[in-house]
């Protein structure tokens, strides 16, 4: 996917992209370089409100950031646990 570096140095990520990681207006990015490349995180899984919701399988309570809600990597999963206290 191709995009460019408008006025002011915005960059506008293809609609397929934002929609693939839930991304809506608004919502925060971390940037790096890694290895000569622009690497744009996400923070909106750490943003978004959540709830407690049963299981309907297990009928245990769950946290549940929405059906809108990107997965989350085996990672991210670790990083957001290490955050809580």
């Amino acid at each position: 996917m191709k995009t460019r570096i408008a006025i002011k140095g915005c960059v506008v990520l293809p609609v397929q992209i934002q929609r693939k990681l839930g991304l809506r207006t608004g919502d925060s990015l971390d940037g790096s370089i890694e290895n000569g490349r622009i690497v744009l995180t996400p923070r909106s899984y750490l943003l978004r409100e959540v709830s407690i919701v049963v299981d309907p399988i297990t009928r245990l309570p769950v946290l549940s950031a929405g059906q809108d809600a990107p997965p989350l990597s085996g990672k991210q999963v670790r990083k957001i646990r290490s955050e809580v206290p």
